[in-house]
């Protein structure tokens, strides 16, 4: 696969990674940085945008349910994430880079109506450090 082709599966898989959907885009940024080490700003970035994206996809589902029943039933049956929200406001956002839980934040922040420029800010400043640690132990 060569570099642009690359890059666009990162992003690709960054952004469906944290949505709803399950996956994961660790094993394929290790494979961009081992293929292509010289793309390690861009392949930081662009991990980090995609899923930054995918987690306002979350944080905007969370603001078109009508209420808190759809939530929970979204989050499992758990009020876990909006208690987390409502307690620790948007800086619980810096972790939305964890499986299982990151999802459910990004949901309940955006249920809760968080302000999105600052759920944006918390859920990109979580995922950039996550994929910061892994492409520097690559590199």
């Amino acid at each position: 696969m060569d570099e642009q082709s690359s890059l666009l599966a990162l992003f690709t898989s960054s952004f469906l990674a944290a949505t709803l959907l399950p996956g994961g885009s660790e094993a394929v940024l290790v494979g961009v940085l081992l293929a292509y080490p010289d793309l390690h700003w861009q392949a930081l970035i662009l991990a980090t945008t995609g899923n930054t994206l995918g987690g306002m996809s979350s944080y905007l589902i969370g603001r078109l349910l009508p209420d808190e029943k759809a939530v929970l039933k979204k989050a499992g049956g758990t009020a876990r994430g909006l208690e987390w929200v409502r307690r620790h406001g948007t800086p619980i956002l810096l972790l939305s880079w964890a499986p299982l839980i990151g999802d459910l934040l990004c949901v309940a922040a955006g249920w809760l109506r968080a302000n999105w420029l600052w759920a944006l800010l918390f859920i990109a400043a979580g995922k950039f450090a996550r994929y910061w640690v892994i492409a520097t132990a690559v590199n």
